[in-house]
């Protein structure tokens, strides 16, 4: 193109912040919208409305270079945008399918603003969709209210995002590949302009190819996790080591060492949601998914094995536990599907007292986790007269605590869930722990 282009983001959450971000860090200039007042205010002022490492320093910096803005105005976003991507949440519905109202608003509001603009622009989807969504859900609704045509008066295509939270930065800058699935010609070649100066691999496939790629991949991860939480489970009965099991697993080529260590399961906005929802597509296609279901069952009685490894330890009726970590991953303070919800859930229903602590997740935890949950604001306000701990987030001030940051528990008996303690230098010091997938 002769003249830079020009990116708008609908949609301001994990994805479309970071993706927003660091397009304009790229180079290109950005206006991201969204529907939310108070986080359009929030991103202006230079404050992200999620925390994600190094967010905050990049949008203050990109803020004063004016490489970036926030607005309310989907109309503003599309007439000055070149290409406009699609970055709105996609929630489980109860059948664990997803439901398609943001998707559909934020196109609606899209075609709305195409139908008096002659230029023409590209469309990305970049939310995570089932196969058949932009072609087929996405398409119409965009020629229907625009009274435009797809390939003709717009360009529209499909870009799945492959970025963890807490790391979702670096993901971007340092991607495996980038999957880009157009309705034709123009379509890709106007998306891959703005990969240009990445190195990686791009894959020029359909959309639907586009969609299933992201899908398959977090069913295969959520999995693979899965898998490996129950040779720990196994391996803790028979007495075998699952750390050199994992590692002798991964030294296999063809599986890789990653996605291999186990816990209380997975959590957050992508595998739970995403495996439920290509379970529920094959379910819907009249086709089995069985590995799928397994996948799902099994993650969501993980979280017990470490109340069960707790009451190996203790009578936990009217003991204060505490929970160190609450957010489902460190890095982040998203409270989605977190194991700790469903472990402070346990606790209570047998009679205990459950406290937590988190260094980012406070705010979020506080809406989501279960009512009589206590909160916490450091790791010794945590454990002072605490009865017992549960390790259930691995946050690096957690993986260096040592003796003295438990002397002041009522009695010293843990439970490592993610298995990041020096378990035999607690041990050796006379605390009481259970390590998860350790045998007795």
């Amino acid at each position: 193109m002769s003249t830079p282009i020009q990116i708008g983001i609908i949609g301001t959450g994990y994805v479309g912040l970071v993706s927003g971000s660091c397009f304009a860090e790229l180079g290109f200039n950005v206006i991201c919208g969204d529907v939310i007042p108070e986080k359009v205010d929030m991103i202006n002022n230079g404050i992200p409305p999620i925390f994600e490492n190094g967010l905050k320093d990049l949008l203050s910096n990109l803020l004063e270079k004016g490489r970036i803005r926030a607005t309310l105005d989907t109309a503003e976003v599309v007439s000055n945008s070149d290409v406009i991507f699609i970055c709105t949440g996609t929630p489980s519905r109860e059948d664990g399918s997803i439901d398609l109202k943001y998707i559909e608003s934020a196109t609606i509001d899209i075609a709305k603003a195409l139908k008096g603009i002659d230029s023409y622009k590209t469309i990305v989807v970049k939310s995570t969709v089932v196969p058949g969504t932009t072609t087929n859900f996405v398409k119409p609704l965009l020629e229907k209210h625009s009274g435009k045509i797809a390939g003709e008066d717009f360009g529209l295509g499909m870009n799945p995002e492959f970025l963890k939270e807490g790391l979702a930065i670096k993901d971007f800058k340092n991607p495996d590949h980038i999957v880009i699935g157009a309705i034709d010609d123009r379509s890709y070649n106007m998306i891959a302009e703005i990969y240009k100066s990445f190195t990686c691999p791009i894959k020029n496939v359909n959309p639907s190819t586009a969609e299933m790629i992201k899908y398959a991949t977090n069913a295969f991860l959520a999995t693979k996790i899965s898998f490996i939480n129950e040779i720990a489970n196994m391996s803790e009965k028979m007495g075998a080591d699952i750390d050199a099991v994992a590692e002798g697993i991964g030294a296999d080529q063809r599986i890789s060492e990653k996605f291999l260590r186990p816990g209380v399961g997975f959590g957050g906005s992508c595998f739970p949601k995403d495996v439920k929802a290509l379970a529920a597509t094959a379910k819907s296609l009249g086709i089995g998914a069985k590995t799928l279901d397994t996948s799902i069952a099994v993650n969501k009685l993980q979280p017990l094995r470490a109340v069960e490894l707790l009451e190996q330890l203790i009578d936990i009726k009217d003991k204060r536990i505490a929970l160190l970590g609450l957010a489902f991953k460190p890095e982040t303070d998203d409270m989605r599907e977190a194991p700790s919800i469903i472990i402070a859930d346990a606790l209570l229903q047998k009679g205990a007292k459950v406290s937590g602590y988190d260094p980012v997740a406070k705010e979020t935890a506080v809406m989501m986790m279960p009512k009589g949950t206590e909160f916490c604001d450091s790791v010794a306000e945590l454990l002072r007269d605490a009865d017992a701990a549960i390790l259930v987030t691995e946050w690096k001030e957690f993986i260096t605590l040592s003796l003295d940051d438990f002397v002041n528990m009522k009695s010293k008996v843990v439970v490592d869930g993610r298995r990041v303690l020096d378990w035999q230098k607690l041990s050796d010091s006379g605390m009481k722990i259970k390590v998860l997938g350790n045998p007795n």
